[in-house]
């Protein structure tokens, strides 16, 4: 895929406000475990990074999705997963299926404000008893007139204690479990919403991890996004973003890792040299770099066919199952290096290697992607 003057003013704009508004203020949020998201997304907002690809109609910039692969991967610039994380599930992972399948008075009243940064936005889908299942949902919506009222709760939910509303996954029959679903905006003051507890994890710090129980909450029914029951085909239409998305926001991350561990072993010493005059050290590096650029190669492969209007689930299940193959192999390899200060916390080598690990789970896991993959290789056991 060749990136156009357009798409390197986007990196090179996303690259000064993130050295300017986010990196100097990391560790600080690291440290708080929460980063200021409404003040964040509002500047974000105020210069068109939250609406991309969205209508123009609703604030949006209306450009394809190589732009927002674009955004993805100049986001790795910032020095923690978590804040990055919390962007792609407002731009790419909460909002696709509103801005593709709302009403327009739904798109107006969630997904205008949503790319202006005036609403942070999460996902309501993974539940204590079903993540990358996504089909075995337990939260329901029932119909009560004019409204739905929903009971259950979600879990792994980022944002969730600053989020405005959240793009909700609910039973609203009893169907068969595939048809059963519908994504709901569901404002998160709804009286009956309560936040459980924020989720101690090892990793993504800055993002503030939420459990989130309802009950008897009530929404109107014209809040539902498109089709009743179409809810599990939407979501598995915006996981093809969600998981490009993830491949793609890895690669600079990936690259940070590499450039690190080089500088780093250029200056420490080891046996009357640096550990970087020592060939096994530079082969592994190479070989990291090797693997960086192939993912890379599949990620502007997918992302170009996409553009093109090509199902690309395989490709951007391939893609996703490698980076967080690739995060793993890469910042143990450059961790390794690192010797003793590899082991320490503050390190940005050891901070990558405890982020990077949400890769293979969050967002489908690496076992759900090989079978999606298996799947379209037609290799897959019947039932």
């Amino acid at each position: 895929m060749k990136l156009t003057h357009e798409h390197e003013e986007l990196r090179r704009n996303l690259e000064r406000f993130i050295e300017q508004e986010v990196n100097p203020h990391v560790d600080a949020w690291e440290a708080a475990e929460i980063f200021p998201a409404h003040d964040l997304f509002k500047k974000l907002g105020g210069l068109g990074f939250l609406g991309l690809t969205k209508p123009t109609e609703y604030g949006g910039s209306g450009l394809d999705w190589s732009y927002a692969m674009v955004m993805a991967e100049t986001l790795g610039h910032i020095r923690c997963g978590g804040v990055p994380m919390a962007i792609g599930v407002q731009t790419d992972m909460a909002t696709p299926a509103l801005a593709r399948f709302g009403s327009d008075e739904l798109r107006r009243e969630f997904l205008a404000p949503s790319i202006a940064g005036d609403y942070v936005a999460c996902l309501g889908v993974s539940e204590p008893g079903a993540g990358s299942d996504v089909a075995s949902i337990k939260t329901t919506a029932r119909r009560d007139g004019d409204d739905y009222v929903i009971n259950g709760g979600k879990l792994w939910t980022t944002s969730g204690t600053q989020a405005d509303w959240m793009c909700l996954l609910a039973n609203t029959s009893e169907g068969q479990p595939h048809k059963n679903k519908t994504l709901i905006c569901l404002p998160m003051k709804t009286r009956g919403i309560s936040i459980a507890r924020t989720i101690d994890k090892i990793g993504m710090m800055s993002s503030d991890t939420a459990q989130i129980f309802f009950e008897d909450v009530r929404v109107p029914q014209r809040y539902r996004i498109g089709e009743e029951n179409k809810g599990f085909v939407y979501q598995m239409l915006q996981f093809q973003e969600e998981r490009l998305w993830a491949a793609a926001n890895m690669l600079q991350g990936l690259q940070n890792c590499i450039d690190d561990t080089v500088a780093y072993t250029r200056e420490r010493k080891l046996f009357g040299a640096t550990v970087l005059d020592q060939q096994w050290v530079h082969f592994h590096l190479a070989e990291c770099q090797t693997e960086l650029e192939s993912l890379r190669a599949l990620v502007y492969r997918a992302v170009e066919l996409y553009v093109d209007g090509a199902d690309v689930t395989m490709l951007a299940s391939m893609a996703k199952l490698k980076a967080g193959r690739l995060a793993r192999t890469v910042a143990d390899t450059c961790l390794q290096f690192w010797g003793g200060m590899g082991y320490t916390w503050d390190n940005p080598v050891s901070r990558f290697y405890r982020d990077s690990r949400l890769a293979s789970i969050g967002g489908g896991a690496d076992e759900v992607m090989l079978g999606i993959i298996c799947k379209f290789m037609r290799t897959y056991p019947a039932n």
